[in-house]
């Protein structure tokens, strides 16, 4: 390892413990001198969609369970701090017992940036561009099967308003984006 060198590295955290490492992380970024050698502090995650009682619901998970990556220069006392920083085991390293913490290869980067970048992407893909006027159908609730026409929506709540006739007339009813489907 070149004294000098900015590289990205793995930390390997206390597993569910990654967010409160990137945190402490970013804030001594800030607030002492270790923002000078600690340029980036990444935890890749992903969107994974469930369904809890009839709702989709989209979570974030991590992908890496149990590792930070940061880009850094581990010149002086730099790996001494980020190895003592809280909920952090150790440096991901090779093998042997005075192994020195591995860089990460620039493929590995790119690939791993790249799917950070790719996911993000894809939560745009989830909101649906629905219009007024539009007919939809309901496939999730009490009222799955029904078809309406949209009166409002809510982009930003990732909602709809639509209008269902039942026994004759019309009801309003308000929906997520997820819960109906075009026709």
């Amino acid at each position: 390892m070149a004294e000098g060198k900015k590289a990205w590295y793995v930390l390997r955290a206390i597993s569910g413990k990654e967010a409160k490492v990137k945190e402490v992380l970013e804030a001594a970024m800030r607030n002492t001198d270790l923002g000078k050698y600690l340029f980036q502090v990444l935890i890749p995650t992903e969107k994974v969609m469930t369904v809890r009682n009839g709702k989709k619901v989209v979570k974030e998970r991590n992908l890496y369970s149990g590792y930070v990556f940061i880009e850094a220069d581990l010149r002086g006392e730099v790996m001494y701090e980020l190895r003592n920083t809280t909920n952090v085991i150790d440096f991901l390293k090779g093998r042997g017992k005075d192994a020195k913490p591995e860089s990460l290869r620039e493929s590995e980067v790119m690939r791993m940036l790249g799917m950070a970048d790719s996911l993000n992407e894809q939560d745009d893909d989830l909101v649906n561009d629905f219009i007024v006027g539009e007919t939809v159908k309901v496939t999730a609730g009490a009222f799955s099967g029904f078809n309406g026409e949209i009166t409002e929506v809510y982009p930003e709540k990732k909602k709809l308003k639509v209008m269902v006739k039942i026994f004759g007339r019309k009801t309003p009813l308000e929906l997520e984006n997820s819960q109906v489907e075009r026709e």
